[in-house]
């Protein structure tokens, strides 16, 4: 029964992008179903079939280890912050970015990670159909995280026209950062952080053609190149540039610290608000039956629908690593269902902070033409994050019983 209620609830989240499409004309179907098809096909081979277990778990080992290595530095400078019972949120998941960025931002400096993105995102544009840049920000996006792509993309978002640009802005909800995967799988079941990334990608080109269907003329679909080099168009010095590199990931662990902690003062505060009405209204009971429709529709039992509908909703509110801190140590209890939609649920920067995140970058790229047209589609920009998690966790939750 449950298996048949998340395969209803896939055909609910698609019927839901074609409701909000804004021209159901230009809907590419083919390229629709071909998508859909190929995330069905991922999703199996990466959750049932040997192969594709190892290689997850493969990759989920790799990055464990430079987690490890990253506690050398840490236990050379805070030696009393790691030799402990129980490692902090900080030490544990967020001081490693400082050797993991980095090392991301080196493979990029050496052109590795450029090649990369640039050939993955080419045979995705031909496997799929969809314009070539579309593709290739995708893929982009999943190393670089949403800001950093539109960053080195700058001088193409220039070029387009506002209505691609649009589709750029929500793509931009559902991404992830490669950077910051070693934090998340020391919270969260690393087989299925790592297993979401790809389906993820797939998906937000699935949502975006159906609620933004753009036509792409041949003169208009050209890929940018990431580039490394300074106004002058010399290369940046190595060691100058690992020092910008190792100081913005310094900025960035203070700002998803910060982050964490006002939200989860914030959502303390609404809650203590809250229950001075009713002692069982908190936020988490109120976004509870807001989702709980869509939990459902994921293939859960009605007590872990429930469950899943607050932390879904935690994690639009707030973000990721609320939630992922308030399951790491009850995750392996849950059933393996539950344990894989949560995990690929999460697995993505669609919440509120993001919005703002984005709308601020192409104000700082595009006229104010353009930016305007972007910040008038706020609701499908949010819309879009929910449809990607949703999606990625029903294909995913499809094959793990």
């Amino acid at each position: 029964m449950y298996l048949l209620v998340n395969i209803i609830g896939l055909v609910v989240f698609l019927a839901i992008g074609v409701l909000f499409s804004k021209n159901r004309k230009k809907i590419q179907w083919k390229s629709i179903l071909i998508m859909v098809v190929l995330n069905l096909v991922l999703a199996w081979f990466l959750t049932s079939m040997s192969i594709g277990r190892d290689i997850v778990s493969g990759a989920a080992a790799g990055f464990d280890w430079l987690v490890q290595v990253a506690y050398v530095g840490i236990e050379f400078a805070l030696p009393s912050w790691v030799h402990v019972k129980s490692m902090d949120f900080v030490t544990s998941a967020l001081l490693p970015i400082l050797l993991i960025v980095p090392l991301f931002d080196i493979l990029t400096y050496i052109g590795v990670l450029p090649f990369i993105i640039k050939w993955i995102g080419k045979g995705l544009s031909f496997i799929t159909g969809q314009p070539k840049f579309e593709s290739f920000f995708a893929v982009e996006m999943m190393f670089l995280g949403n800001t950093e792509a539109l960053a080195v993309s700058s001088l193409q978002l220039k070029k387009m026209k506002a209505e691609r640009n649009v589709t750029l802005a929500m793509m931009s909800m559902s991404c992830v950062t490669a950077s910051i995967i070693g934090a998340y799988i020391q919270m969260m079941p690393g087989q299925f952080i790592l297993t979401a990334i790809p389906i993820n990608i797939i998906n937000a080109i699935i949502v975006t053609s159906l609620i933004n269907p753009v036509t792409v003329e041949p003169e208009e679909d050209t890929v940018a190149t990431i580039s490394s080099t300074a106004d002058n168009g010399k290369k940046e010095p190595f060691f100058s540039f690992l020092g910008d590199s190792i100081l913005g990931a310094g900025k960035l662990i203070l700002i998803i610290a910060a982050n964490v902690i006002a939200f989860v003062a914030l959502a303390a505060l609404i809650d203590k608000v809250l229950q001075l009405v009713n002692p069982w209204l908190t936020l988490e009971h109120i976004l509870g039956i807001i989702m709980y429709p869509f939990a459902w529709l994921l293939g859960l039992s009605s007590h872990d629908s429930f469950q899943m509908a607050q932390y879904m909703g935690t994690k639009l509110v707030t973000n990721e690593f609320v939630v992922m801190g308030k399951v790491t140590d009850i995750i392996n209890k849950f059933d393996p269902h539950f344990k894989a939609v949560l995990t690929v649920f999460v697995t993505s920067f669609a919440n509120f902070s993001t919005l703002g995140m984005i709308i601020g970058c192409f104000k700082g790229i595009v006229d104010k033409e353009k930016n305007d047209i972007i910040s008038k589609n706020v609701g499908y920009m949010l819309l879009s994050g929910i449809l990607v998690s949703l999606l990625s966790a029903g294909f995913v939750g499809l094959f793990v019983w």
